[in-house]
């Protein structure tokens, strides 16, 4: 008896896939929920398992359009099981004789051919490696080769010493379901939204100065590391909360509201950039979010994102400062009506209190929907982030700990 594997519903709103990679060759035993194949959509890569043990027989090649509910293999339930292999006998134990001392064998000497100029070493490597001495560039004195000519030659063959060669090839690739989504996406956002880019600076000093202070015991009692993104993502939670717009998109001609916080983190993978999310960041604690965000960006890596992960943010914080990036306007996550911009930390001389001190500076960009958020909202949103990032005792409370106690 046959059954076939189909590929199943992965959302509303996909009707194909793209079957990526066979993890079991025509005809291999497969075991029942054993992973059997990865597909693609235009959101995430998945697997299929094989719903009865048996023998795969492929239906779909790898690189096929696969539309929701099409034959991707079939399994033979009634095949024979394949005998596993029985354990290797244990070797005979030889015969021990005794050993007279002897003198120590010596290989007579390979040499390279006779009109090589060559050390020793290197022209016992040609011959060794039977490596054409033609090819190789010899720098040593009076036009010798010497050991490292030989040792650049087998590791970069074909390529001389500090030159790289190009080629003038073209290379067609198909565009993955994913970047094929990334660059519809990010053009539907430069073409429907009313996008504009604020820009402020932060002082990361006390950050700095806590991560440095309690990194090694946070580490101990909650086994994950102290990182920047839970400081933005607390930072950006709390702003989020008094500027209601910036947290909401248009529907229509309605505006949606959200009284929560789903905070999309970009990330980048194999295969494009992805931004799954972290539910609820609101409530979260520091511990939380830095064990949520090391998931998701290690499940990013393996390409084991589900649909529910990557669906559903209400706001995007990206940072290309682990790139380098110092400065840049980063595209809206649509349907969201903002995202913020994290870059990298430089120390610059700034003023302060009249006196030129030298802090460790980010520039941070907000990049928003005019079509809902105003400039005041989009400029009060970031200077509130830039005002908790730099005092962060304000993130126990969103506002100075005096005015929470007064209630003001």
């Amino acid at each position: 008896m046959s059954i076939e594997i189909k590929v199943p519903t992965v959302g509303e709103s996909i009707s194909e896939v793209t079957l990526v990679k066979w993890l079991k060759a025509e005809g291999e035993w497969a075991e029942r929920d054993e992973v059997i194949a990865e597909l693609e959509s235009e959101k995430a890569t998945f697997e299929i398992n094989a719903e009865q043990a048996g023998k795969v027989h492929q239906i779909a090649k790898e690189g096929d359009t696969l539309a929701i509910g099409d034959a991707v293999c079939t399994i033979d339930t009634e095949a024979v099981r394949p005998e596993k292999p029985a354990p290797a006998a244990p070797a005979a134990t030889a015969e021990i004789k005794p050993v007279t001392k002897a003198e120590p064998e010596v290989k007579p000497a390979q040499n390279a051919p006779a009109d090589v100029k060559a050390t020793p070493v290197a022209a016992a490597m040609i011959a060794e490696n039977k490596v054409d001495s033609k090819k190789i560039t010899p720098t040593g004195s009076n036009g010798k080769i010497i050991k490292q000519d030989v040792l650049e030659a087998l590791e970069h063959p074909g390529r001389k010493p500090g030159i790289e060669l190009f080629s003038r090839n073209d290379r067609p690739e198909k565009m993955s379901n994913l970047r094929k989504t990334v660059s519809r996406r990010l053009v539907e956002a430069k073409n429907t939204t009313a996008m504009l880019t604020t820009f402020n600076e932060v002082d990361m000093s006390a950050i700095m100065e806590i991560r440095k202070k309690y990194k090694d015991k946070f580490k101990e009692l909650h086994g994950v590391n102290l990182g920047f993104m839970s400081f933005f993502t607390k930072a950006c939670c709390y702003a989020l909360q008094q500027f209601k717009s910036v947290n909401a998109y248009i529907d229509g001609e309605n505006i949606i509201y959200h009284d929560y916080c789903d905070i999309s983190i970009a990330v980048s993978a194999p295969k494009g950039l992805v931004v799954p999310v972290i539910r609820n960041a609101e409530s979260l604690g520091m511990a939380e979010i830095e064990a949520a965000v090391v998931d998701l960006a290690t499940k990013a890596k393996n390409n084991k994102l589900t649909i529910e992960e990557m669906t559903g943010g209400t706001f995007t914080i990206t940072n290309g400062g682990i790139f380098g990036s110092m400065m840049s306007t980063p595209i809206i996550n649509i349907p969201q009506s903002a995202i913020l911009g994290m870059h990298n930390i430089v120390e610059r001389p700034v003023a302060i209190n009249g006196q030129v001190v030298i802090r460790p500076m980010m520039y941070v960009a907000l990049s928003y929907d005019h079509r809902i958020i105003d400039g005041r909202e989009s400029v009060g949103f970031l200077v509130l982030v830039k005002q908790l990032l730099e005092n962060p005792a304000l993130l126990l409370f969103g506002k100075d700990p005096v005015e929470a106690m007064l209630e003001l």
